[in-house]
């Protein structure tokens, strides 16, 4: 990480902005007011005029840099600090405290707490194929973060004592799926029902997948849209049955806990996505996929167009 740090894109703009374009524009500066990527009706505006990096699009007449429609539109803080911000977060994988970062940029912590939320949001993914398939097992489990600043219970718990010690009826559940050896994905929901949980794995899991979870009443055989679903018994000591197992989706949600208490300490419940975004990012370009250090934050880099976050936007509730 010190040999890192010591790149020349974290001292030089310019080093910093060609870095950054060549990431997000592999193929050339590309408009993105209009789409338009052919070079010819593309011109760079150089002089003293013109800030460095500045470019205007002969199809629509706008100008634009390449931080234009990210997450990094309109800041002030210079490129090399916002690198530096992406490649820390993308180097550690329990993550790593805005504090942290404001003493090692010399960027002041408002600041920083903005931009780190900048790079969760750019982190976060959408609209993927399904996990599984043929052959494939995927793991289902809920686990429960913190406390939800609004009670939210289900029909059917209301009135009904709970069983599960330390778990509350206004904790925040989180629910995760993992393709065992592929990627993750984890959603924060406001109840845990049978109805909110099925759905997700109906939508997230491919039909041809094998669905291994706990004995939890949440995952309803009748509802799990799914080639084969086994389940293993934690509540009579059985953690382990052949290949039918939750270890990898408890893992990810051990890594998870240790982040959030032990580096973030806090997380108010409107952005706990976004830190849920951050945890699925690393795990998804993790070193046992073939992703590297470089590589992982080359693929940030690459996520942050057609992310725009505003400081008002960051402290709107999300439920």
């Amino acid at each position: 990480m010190s040999d890192l740090l010591k790149n020349p894109i974290f001292k030089d703009e310019a080093k910093a902005r060609e870095w950054l374009e060549a990431r997000v524009w592999p193929e050339g500066p590309t408009c993105p007011h209009c789409g338009n990527a052919d070079k010819a009706k593309i011109k760079a505006l150089e002089g003293k005029a013109h800030r460095p990096g500045l470019y205007q699009c002969a199809e629509c007449r706008e100008q634009f840099t390449v931080t234009v429609k990210t997450v990094f539109e309109r800041s002030k803080i210079p490129l090399t600090k916002w690198l530096g911000a992406l490649f820390l977060m993308t180097c550690s994988k329990k993550g790593i405290s805005a504090l942290q970062v404001h003493r090692m940029l010399g960027v002041s912590y408002k600041s920083t707490w903005f931009m780190m939320h900048r790079l969760r949001e750019a982190m976060r993914t959408g609209g993927f194929e399904p996990l599984g398939g043929k052959g494939k097992v995927v793991e289902a489990d809920e686990t429960y973060f913190g406390k939800a600043e609004t009670m939210h219970v289900s029909k059917t718990r209301r009135g009904r004592p709970y069983t599960k010690k330390g778990h509350y009826m206004n904790n925040r559940p989180i629910l995760a799926l993992i393709e065992r050896g592929g990627n993750v994905r984890s959603f924060h929901i406001a109840v845990a029902d049978q109805v909110t949980v099925s759905g997700i794995v109906n939508e997230n899991v491919a039909r041809e997948s094998h669905l291994h979870t706990d004995e939890s009443k949440l995952y309803s055989r009748n509802m799990m849209d799914v080639r084969r679903h086994k389940r293993v018994k934690h509540t009579a000591g059985e953690y382990v049955r052949g290949d039918v197992t939750t270890n990898t989706v408890e893992s990810y949600f051990s890594i998870f806990k240790r982040g959030m208490r032990g580096t973030y300490q806090h997380c108010a419940e409107k952005h706990l996505h976004r830190y849920l975004a951050e945890f699925d990012f690393r795990h998804n370009n993790r070193i046992a996929l073939g992703v590297n250090d470089t590589m992982r934050a080359e693929n940030l880099a690459q996520g942050i167009v057609g992310k725009r976050l505003t400081y008002r936007r960051t402290n709107e509730a999300r439920i």
